[in-house]
């Protein structure tokens, strides 16, 4: 298997404070695990472009897209929400992995690699289409999704998102849209507080109770994720690849450890095998306890290059 890598340095000045969890270590961390275990050198590096207006308007409405670039500081900091500020650097940071995003989907479609990591920051799967939240500014799945079914002309694409936190926006973005199945498991009650009553058929939403550990995790892919995914036969996999429902996150509070991203990242890849010509995206979103989310990043771009 052949798997792209994709990151950019911008990514990595986009900074929301000394204390603020979603910080620059986190890319950080993850490739210095990648580089200390030898799969960096087996993975294709390559350097995300930013995305367009273009990219993100399919997903996001054009007055927000043109309120983040006109808000976008010169100096100092400003807050899009009480949890997701933007400094000089930000925007670049969003536009880098948006178009990290973009670039791995044509990638991937393109038959030049047969799957994706993007190890890029910020966050996207709490940004709506019209609002920023949750350390997001935008939605960098939803841009991969909207460019695999507009640009590449998919009519199936998947999303399966296990942060602990249920993606809130990628809800917002495609909840009357069939084309797109989310499948998403999250803590409940627990931020952003929804998601325990909004699905619909192809919004397949898992609430998990505070504490549950990889057992209840996999008992509720089994039952809710597979049946559905089986049943949509989507042409393309993306994977909101969130790490903070990890035991040793304290903003999580589930107990899941790497042998549970193992697993599902396995059962994905037989999903996407089966009808997607094993076509995966994967996409970094939350993950804060940088030892744990350093080795479940490892773990799961490992069972991505298996042959």
């Amino acid at each position: 298997m052949t798997t792209a890598y994709l990151t950019h340095p911008e990514c990595h000045k986009h900074d929301m404070g000394t204390h603020h969890p979603e910080c620059p270590s986190r890319m950080t961390a993850i490739e210095n695990r990648l580089i200390a275990t030898g799969l960096l050198s087996r993975l294709k590096r390559v350097e995300g472009p930013k995305a367009d207006k273009t990219h993100l308007q399919r997903v996001h409405s054009k007055s927000y897209v043109e309120a983040v670039f006109s808000r976008a500081p010169a100096t100092g900091m400003i807050h899009l929400d009480g949890d997701t500020a933007m400094n000089p650097h930000s925007l670049d940071a969003a536009l880098y992995a948006a178009g990290a995003a973009v670039k791995a989907i044509d990638l991937v479609l393109a038959g030049e690699v047969d799957n994706a990591f993007c190890n890029i920051r910020p966050p996207g799967h709490h940004a709506g289409r019209a609002n920023a939240a949750g350390f997001c500014i935008f939605n960098n799945v939803a841009v991969a999704a909207a460019h695999a079914l507009e640009h590449h002309g998919l009519q199936r694409v998947a999303i399966a998102d296990f942060d602990v936190h249920h993606g809130d926006g990628t809800e917002n973005i495609f909840h009357d849209d069939q084309r797109v199945m989310l499948c998403s498991t999250f803590r409940h009650p627990y931020y952003p507080y929804s998601g325990a009553g909004s699905g619909n058929d192809h919004i397949i939403n898992v609430p998990l109770p505070a504490g549950s550990n990889g057992a209840v995790f996999r008992t509720a892919v089994t039952e809710h994720w597979l049946p559905a995914l089986e049943h949509f036969q989507p042409e393309l996999v993306l994977i909101s690849a969130g790490f903070d429902a990890h035991k040793e996150d304290d903003m999580g509070g589930l107990k899941l450890v790497e042998d549970d991203y193992i697993w599902v990242t396995e059962e994905l890849i037989a999903i996407a095998e089966a009808s997607a010509n094993g076509r995966i995206v994967s996409l970094l979103e939350g993950g804060y306890a940088l030892q744990a989310l350093a080795r479940s990043v490892g773990a799961h771009i490992e069972c991505l290059i298996k042959p």
